[in-house]
């Protein structure tokens, strides 16, 4: 036979996913606002990007730069 749980703990279990359905919940929404409603003109006017992209080429820029300058054959 089991044990049966005592209540205040399936109560603390209960806020913990609602705590977690909400944080959940509002990432996506931020996420979602800086993918489709932000675009960013990037200079000539010709290449709209959202956010997220701009952020993850600039990034990829950041990095490429950063192995360059490692795999120099200079000391």
């Amino acid at each position: 036979m089991k044990t049966p749980v005592p209540t205040h703990t399936l109560r603390r279990r209960a806020r913990r996913g609602q705590a977690m359905v909400e944080y959940s919940v509002i990432n996506w929404f931020l996420v979602f606002f800086l993918i489709v409603m932000m675009s960013v003109d990037l200079g000539n006017g010709d290449e709209k990007m959202n956010v997220i992209d701009a952020f993850l080429r600039a990034y990829q820029i950041y990095y490429d730069s950063f192995y360059f300058v490692l795999n120099l054959p200079f000391p």
